[in-house]
């Protein structure tokens, strides 16, 4: 019987792609239009794929927890209803290295160096192996075949451990021939006691890290694959900093009235946080000076009509940032009730596309965690990014109206501001700080805008 197939899906603009979080239907189970087939972990966040089709999930191709499954790549098959789904037709191509993984290079008829080790996938005669990146460089260092071993990583993957496995059952063997393959390397040349220990005993199983010829030392480092989302923000981070003339101005707040109003709101059973208000202070100082709320496409700036707040949630999978959305036009309470539902639906790894894509200007606040400044990335396209630090008292001297001088102390916060250069100059970053910070300072003015 023919099947129906069900490919990975684009679920974001950037995503490449994904891994199978977990199937939420298993095979011979009916689907309708619309029901949730799989959870994918996307580049952004992990979303749930809904069916375009209907009938009887015939069979599950990719299983839960594959990794770094590439976007139009089988994941499935369907049978319309009635047929028998036991019987479904397998293409011949799934399952296939290019489903899963980018494809092996065609082996080219070059003639072999003197100097270079040998290129497993390209003897003739031998079955291709699909190696990790450290199995390959084990193998091609102590010169082993890979062919008569049985692969134990994910879809037949050869990995580092059956490598380091193999390297010791070759050292058990033959130690004779496990001598490394080195090229000279001038600054690192070992000393007569250091040679004579690399010569009189086998190699060891783990291979050089740092100087050719010397054994690594024993649990060096741990290493830990980076999950799409990280390799998303590595992406974007050194795209920011390295295409964004960063220009930075600091402020200090004082937020006596801000602690005031929020403990009186608490006395009505209003709970607000004092990033709430920062929130919506931001969001009226946009409003109030619209030529900071803008974006660089990359050859022009583009003044924004809405104003959409990012604010920076810590998940355990990296940094997000969901939207307020139109936060000028939304009270304080509001601003905290969005907020809140938002934070909790980005560390569940529940965020829509359109939950988190987009903004007009960002907001990151560390001051829950003892931080009392700092500076942070813009966020491309956007223009300007917010760094908040926490409330300190700090000691003022003040002059009465009689013009005699005494100590108050006041609850002070520094707040960052990150601005894009090419759009957003210093005197108008400094004319947005001075502005956001009497915004701040007079929280029940907020109300009115």
């Amino acid at each position: 019987t023919p099947g129906i197939k069900v490919l990975m899906p684009a679920l974001s603009p950037t995503m490449e792609e994904g891994n199978i979080v977990k199937w939420l239907k298993k095979e011979g189970d009916t689907v309708n239009v619309g029901d949730a087939l799989c959870e994918i972990e996307t580049d952004k966040a992990v979303v749930t794929m809904e069916s375009s089709d209907e009938g009887v999930l015939a069979k599950i191709l990719v299983e839960e927890g594959s990794k770094n499954v590439r976007l139009g790549s089988l994941i499935g098959l369907l049978v319309e209803e009635g047929q028998d789904w036991k019987q479904v037709e397998i293409p011949a191509d799934a399952g296939a290295p290019s489903s899963v993984a980018p494809p092996a290079p065609a082996p080219a008829p070059a003639a072999p160096s003197v100097s270079a080790p040998p290129k497993l996938q390209h003897q003739p005669g031998t079955m291709q192996v699909r190696l990790s990146p450290a199995a390959r460089n084990i193998l091609e260092t102590h010169g082993l075949d890979p062919s008569n071993v049985t692969p134990t990583g994910p879809r037949g993957i050869f990995t580092k451990e059956d490598a380091l496995k193999l390297l010791q059952e070759k050292q058990k063997g033959k130690p004779s021939e496990l001598k490394p393959v080195v090229s000279p390397a001038p600054a690192a040349v070992p000393s007569p006691s250091q040679a004579t220990a690399v010569t009189s005993y086998p190699r060891p199983a783990i291979p050089p890290v740092s100087t050719p010829g010397q054994p690594a030392a024993l649990g060096t480092f741990t290493e830990i694959p980076a999950s799409n989302i990280r390799r998303v923000i590595a992406k974007r981070l050194t795209e920011s900093k390295t295409t964004i003339p960063h220009a930075y101005a600091a402020a200090d707040c004082v937020i006596d009235a801000v602690l005031k109003l929020r403990k009186e709101l608490a006395k009505d059973d209003i709970k607000v946080s004092v990033n709430d208000f920062i929130i919506k202070a931001t969001a009226v100082t946009l409003k109030q000076m619209p030529d900071v709320n803008v974006t660089w496409d990359g050859e022009a700036c583009r003044r924004l009509q809405s104003i959409d707040i990012s604010i920076a949630v810590a998940t355990d999978r990296g940094l997000i940032t969901p939207i307020i959305k139109d936060a000028a036009a939304k009270g304080i309470k509001e601003i905290a009730a969005s907020a809140k539902a938002l934070a909790k639906k980005a560390r569940d790894g529940k965020l829509l596309p359109e939950e988190y894509q987009g903004g007009s200007f960002s907001i990151s606040n560390l001051g829950m965690f003892g931080i009392s400044g700092f500076t942070a990335v813009i966020n491309p396209p956007q223009a300007c990014i917010l760094a908040v630090g926490r409330a300190r008292p700090e000691l003022k001297i003040v002059e009465d109206e009689e013009g005699n001088e005494k100590l108050e102390q006041h609850q002070l916060m520094t707040v960052t501001l990150s601005s894009d250069g090419r759009v957003v100059d210093d005197e108008l970053a400094s004319k947005f700080l001075e502005t956001l910070k009497a915004n701040i300072e007079n929280p029940m003015l907020l109300a009115l805008n």
